[in-house]
């Protein structure tokens, strides 16, 4: 077995480490510590490759698994002690304050067959986000082996309780996300988005025909999607996480999207790893949390 690559490459405005082993391929960019693409070698892409997507500074990427932190999408959406934290006035960012910021590499290391690189955000430790000012150790691991595996890990350095949501927004690519299915949510809860966000309950297994953005609750451990097309599963194995995001924007919110072809939105699925709705975390001082994902690919 030959020993894991690292090299120094950028796209377009953004630095980014490619690491290669016998087995895969795994592309890392600074900004955000945004896994942007990783491939098994003789298998199809796991993470969606957006050939719109936009690699500029301070503009989030579309594509690989931004890191949704100290709040996950619009904060009013939000439980009201996620909202208190926040004291700016201006317009709050969606998806939080991390993901457009440049993190510090802590370091790539090899350990037998797996690369492990792990980031940190000094600003959220300093209590310097833009209108969040509460000391909070934020790093993310990034663990690439048989499979990838990352996590994402928080630590209250305040004095005083901090609420947070937050989340991995993977994107997956797919042969075609109408013949795809999401299995293990059948009998779980769902927040519908698109209708006035309503709580529903899912009926089976879970496929797409239409715009699709759902926040389900409770959910197991285990999260699988199948594609016919390519012919595997692949199997999100969670920790630290009882909600999962559901989304796929279709026709007309794709045409919409600056950085998504027209029909962009047919080879990608979001599955996001989440503490979101009355999954959010509360850590008193002191606390610490972690929230993971490894994505397992098999064939069908």
């Amino acid at each position: 077995m030959s020993e894991p690559q690292v090299e120094s490459v950028k796209l377009d405005e953004l630095n980014c480490w490619r690491i290669s082993t016998d087995h895969a391929e795994l592309l890392i960019a600074q900004q955000g510590a945004q896994v942007i693409s990783y491939q098994r070698k003789g298998e199809q892409p796991l993470i969606w490759p957006n050939d719109a997507a936009l690699y500029k500074h301070g503009k989030a990427v579309r594509t690989g698994v931004p890191v949704c932190w100290p709040w996950f999408g619009n904060l009013a959406r939000n439980p009201d002690s996620v909202q208190a934290m926040r004291t700016g006035t201006d317009e709050a960012s969606a998806h939080g304050l991390v993901r457009t910021l440049d993190w510090e590499l802590l370091g790539i290391e090899h350990v037998g067959a797996e690369v492990k690189a792990e980031f940190t955000t000094p600003q959220a430790a300093r209590g310097e986000l833009p209108g969040w000012p509460h000391k909070v150790e934020v790093k993310l691991s990034v663990v690439l082996g048989d499979a990838l595996e990352i996590t994402l890990h928080s630590r209250n350095l305040d004095d005083h309780p901090v609420s947070l949501s937050q989340a991995l927004h993977s994107y997956f690519a797919v042969s075609d996300v109408r013949q795809a299915t999401v299995e293990c949510l059948g009998g779980l809860t769902y927040i519908e988005t698109l209708d006035g966000w309503q709580p529903r309950q899912q009926a089976g297994a879970l496929g797409f025909a239409g715009e699709t953005d759902r926040i389900y609750l409770n959910t197991p451990a285990q999260v699988s999607f199948v594609d016919p097309g390519w012919k595997r599963r692949v199997t999100l194995s969670t920790t630290g996480s009882k909600s999962a995001v559901v989304w796929n924007p279709w026709t007309e919110r794709a045409a919409a999207l600056v950085d998504m072809a027209d029909d962009g939105w047919q080879g990608m699925l979001c599955i996001e790893t989440a503490n979101v709705w009355d999954d959010v975390v509360t850590l008193a001082p002191g606390a610490s949390c972690a929230m993971g994902v490894k994505f397992v690919s098999s064939a069908l």
